[in-house]
């Protein structure tokens, strides 16, 4: 099966977005980034230019897992129809796993001078997971990351005190927890969820790549289906939002939802407009040439590269910009994706010049 010019479209799109609220964290003196219950101060009022300019970069980190999910799912099956043994697959993937894992342990741990768990350690997680996972039945891992999804909240709180201590094992599982030496941010069982059913999509895709109506057909359904779960538990403000309840009824309000630890409204939310821009995207597809040096392309088909890239930009404009407002850090992402563009263009060629050496774990 070729790439989904698609996939790689919507993966770049959010890269993008990623980008943007990191340009943010360098550079911006009034960034928002209130996404938990633990950091929210309830009743304190937001600047909606701020508020929108986060919350539009929400949607990077649910796709991009749910797109890792989807690619191994299509990547397994390729190698397997090229012969590749099973041990071998497990093989590399646990390889990968470990080495984005430590990516975080090590890498952006000692950047930011404490153990600093983001996403990269979630994806890990999942991925090393996965290779115990994969095998199982379609339909027990599609009931299995729901009731994960679902369920997570009410384990969680048994367990969580958002201002209080929290146990290692909740937190690398469940609970974010923030402290001067030690900080997780991205939990790994959620975002582990979300990459099953990612796992599922792309399972499910590779028998139905070829009618590209019945998957767009299923994103929408299952995008508008999440949209109209999100308006339900946002609505009736209790279970599902992580104890990050609206406190009124205004637009930002219904927005503000958890992301840290992610609740039901953000998960639904996100994946919900991930499938119906997927759907967008695969119908816009055959309608227009696919250019293999357009910026959105490149950067979805070096992802991994681009998120490990854009942070050394970042570190070096600092020698040229100071924090300021948020246009300063519209103009740092503007000049970061300038950078990498031709970067990541080289890169790519290397990784498919040499498909089976140590780039293709990155």
């Amino acid at each position: 099966m070729n790439r989904i010019a698609a996939i790689d479209w919507l993966r770049g799109i959010v890269m993008i977005l990623m980008a943007l609220d990191h340009a943010s964290a360098f550079f911006n003196q009034g960034r928002v980034a209130n996404d938990s219950i633990v950091t929210h101060e309830v009743g304190s009022g937001f600047v909606v230019e701020q508020f929108f300019t986060r919350w539009i970069t929400h949607l990077s980190a649910p796709t991009f897992v749910f797109l890792t999910g989807t690619a191994m799912a299509l990547s397994i099956m390729q190698r397997r129809e090229k012969g590749m043994h099973s041990k071998a697959i497990d093989r590399d993937l646990l390889i990968r796993g470990a080495f984005i894992a430590l990516l975080d342990i090590v890498v952006f741990s000692f950047m930011s001078g404490k153990l600093y768990l983001q996403v990269l350690y979630a994806i890990g997680v999942s991925l090393m997971l996965m290779t115990l996972l994969y095998r199982l039945d379609r339909r027990v891992l599609l009931a299995s990351a729901l009731i994960l999804l679902c369920g997570g909240e009410a384990f969680t709180v048994l367990f969580w005190q958002p201002h209080g201590e929290v146990p290692l094992w909740l937190a690398l599982t469940f609970a974010p927890w923030f402290s001067e030496s030690f900080t997780v941010l991205y939990p790994a069982i959620p975002w582990l969820a979300i990459m099953m059913l990612g796992w599922v999509f792309g399972d499910w895709l590779t028998t139905r790549a070829k009618n590209p109506w019945s998957v767009m057909r299923v994103l929408l359904i299952g995008g508008s289906l999440a949209v109209v779960c999100f308006l339900l538990v946002r609505g009736f403000n209790a279970y599902g939002n992580m104890l990050l309840y609206r406190e009124d009824y205004s637009i930002i309000q219904w927005l503000h939802v958890s992301k840290y630890p992610p609740g039901i409204s953000y998960i639904s939310l996100e994946l919900g407009l991930m499938a119906i821009m997927l759907a967008a995207l695969l119908w816009l597809q055959p309608k227009i040439v696919i250019r293999q040096y357009g910026p959105i392309l490149v950067f979805g088909q070096t992802a991994l590269f681009f998120y490990l890239a854009h942070f050394a930009v970042l570190t070096m404009l600092t020698l040229f910009l100071e924090r300021a407002g948020l246009g300063q850090a519209y103009l740092a992402a503007t000049i970061t994706l300038a950078v990498l563009y031709p970067i990541c263009c080289a890169y790519r060629a290397l990784k498919w010049r040499y498909p089976d050496s140590v780039l293709r774990f990155v």
